[in-house]
C-alpha cells in the first residue's frame, strides 16, 4: 500500500501531454492508487518512463514490447482502458 506522499507523487508523474494516457492512469490511480502493492508501484514507473506515443500503443494493444516484468500492470491498464 502507498503512503499519501507516494501518491502524490505517483499522481504527479502520471500526468500527461496526451489525452487518452492521461485518462486512463486518472481513472486507474482513481480506483486503485492508494492499494498498489510495490511491485504494482515499481511497475507503473517503468511503463510511465515511456514516451507518450509508445506507451498508448501498449495500452491500446497495438505493442507487446514493454519493459521487462510489467505484464501485470500493462493488463491493469488495459483493463481500465476498456471499463469506463
Amino acid at each position: 500500500m502507498l503512503t499519501d506522499l507516494q501518491l502524490s507523487k505517483l499522481r504527479w508523474r502520471c500526468r500527461r501531454g496526451f489525452l487518452e494516457n492521461d485518462l486512463i492512469l486518472t481513472r486507474l490511480l482513481e480506483r486503485r492508487g492508494a492499494n498498489f502493492s510495490a511491485t504494482e508501484h515499481d511497475q507503473l514507473l517503468s511503463l510511465i518512463a515511456l514516451d507518450d506515443n509508445d506507451l498508448w500503443e501498449i495500452i491500446a494493444g497495438r505493442n507487446d514490447a514493454f519493459p521487462a516484468g510489467t505484464d501485470n500492470m500493462v493488463a491493469t491498464l488495459r483493463e481500465t482502458r476498456v471499463t469506463h
